[in-house]
């Protein structure tokens, strides 16, 4: 297993561009299962989850063409659904939280698809509940092989339908959203996910002929067509590394500029990291973080009470930062309480931050008081593992702050959503050695 050899204490400087976007990577790309036509796709973040995807759709028979750097053509015209029977799809979908997502383009053009229980970030129970059950709506068989951990749904002529779901999950709506594209008649979606990885995915298919309303709501309404073509398109930004970088610029005391960002789909996180105190200054495609060499101060509430910070369904703020803005208020002047709200098993990390000198009190799974340093006091090196993708690169972010050298064991959770870190972050001034 691979490991970062982390050295502290240097300010970084320069421009950093963000990858595409992992989470609307790992839809779109399984959306290219709905027509037989080629689908290019730009801004591919050359990541292990994406890479397995792709490499698990390859094996399903979809011919997968590198065009260049980060852009590839699929075409999924001799697709072997006998193919879900081995067991090398077996091991390949288990290992991959996203093969969830290659249910829903199955099922509509096949009238079948089979998975296993997939695999992912041990974050916390992720029900796939809300999944299945929209898919039945639509007229589909579900069957749950409990001695297998296999998911088998099947169904020919799909139906449209009302469907009202109990929460707004992302990939739920995503495998929602392709199985009625080619469903008879309309679908109407309630409670929908609205996070800008389920508009692109909207915009796509309307790009190959599909027929969605409402994009960027709760409501969005399906108008099934009986045949889907090929486009093209381009992933966006991926925000979660955007607000990560800023993290670190702040944690670090670094003048950074993050180039080619949308920031239409940053307003939350940018008005988050303000309440922290971090200076932001924004031009038409990128943002500077300027050094903050005198830190940052967490602002109260009105009334002189401590803030909250907590995450929810877009556009509230994402769960995916939530570990980033805990370590950022490690240094800040003053507390602030880190409230996650999605996810039961995300704060446990800060255990290795207590570890560097954090003063930190952990409530319960769910809330921790962050009582700020003001850089007095820096993060002591230690050794730690990363548990997740996101803790993780937040204990990386920790690491390059803290004074001495830091060893950061199971990187591979980095590598997954985080392309080619090591090399992008030294070459504005970090010091990462990777080593087995």
């Amino acid at each position: 297993m691979e490991a970062f050899k982390v050295k502290g204490g240097k300010k970084l400087s320069g421009k950093i561009k963000p990858q595409g976007a992992k989470n609307e990577a790992l839809q779109v790309i399984s959306a290219v299962l709905l027509t037989e036509n080629k689908v290019i796709i730009d801004n591919i973040p050359n990541i292990i989850d994406v890479n397995r995807l792709m490499d698990l759709l390859e094996s399903l028979g979809v011919y997968v063409n590198k065009i260049s750097d980060n852009k590839y053509s699929f075409e999924a015209s001799n697709i072997s659904l006998d193919y879900m029977n081995t067991s090398d799809f077996e091991e390949k979908a288990k290992g991959l939280r996203g093969s969830i997502m290659i249910i829903g383009p199955l099922l509509s053009r096949f009238g079948f698809a089979s998975v296993p229980k997939p695999g992912g970030d041990k974050i916390g129970r992720r029900k796939l509940d809300t999944h299945f059950e929209g898919l039945v709506k639509l007229g589909a068989k579900f069957k749950y092989d409990k001695n297998k951990y296999r998911y088998n749904i099947s169904g020919k002529s799909l139906q449209g339908d009302y469907i009202l779901l109990d929460q707004p999950s992302v990939t739920g709506t995503a495998n929602i959203i392709m199985t009625a594209s080619l469903a008879k008649g309309e679908t109407i979606i309630y409670n929908a996910a609205c996070e800008p990885y389920i508009q692109q995915l909207c915009l796509m298919i309307n790009k190959m002929g599909g027929n969605i309303s409402g994009i960027g709501s709760n409501l969005l309404k399906i108008n099934g067509v009986e045949k889907l073509s090929g486009c093209n398109h381009k992933i966006q930004p991926d925000i979660i590394e955007i607000g990560s970088w800023i993290g670190l610029a702040a944690l670090t005391k670094s003048d950074i500029t993050i180039d080619g960002v949308e920031l239409k789909s940053l307003d939350q996180i940018l008005n988050v990291f303000s309440k922290l105190g971090i200076t932001i200054e924004k031009s038409v495609n990128s943002i500077r973080i300027p050094a903050h060499e005198d830190g940052y101060e967490i602002q109260n509430n009105i009334d002189g009470s401590v803030l909250t910070i907590s995450d929810g369904p877009w556009p509230l703020f994402t769960p995916d930062l939530i570990s980033i803005v805990l370590v950022v208020a490690t240094q800040a002047k003053g507390s602030v309480l880190i409230h996650q709200k999605m996810f039961e098993s995300r704060l446990f990390f800060v255990d290795k931050l207590i570890d560097m000198g954090a003063k930190i009190i952990l409530c319960d799974p769910h809330r921790a008081i962050v009582i700020g340093h003001e850089f007095k006091s820096n993060l002591k090196a230690t050794k730690m593992t990363s548990p997740d993708i996101r803790a993780g690169v937040s204990l990386l972010i920790a690491a390059l702050s803290a004074e001495g050298t830091s060893t950061i064991h199971n990187i591979e959770q980095i590598d997954r959503g985080y392309e080619n870190i090591d090399d992008r972050l030294n070459a504005i001034g970090a010091s990462i050695e990777r080593f087995k």
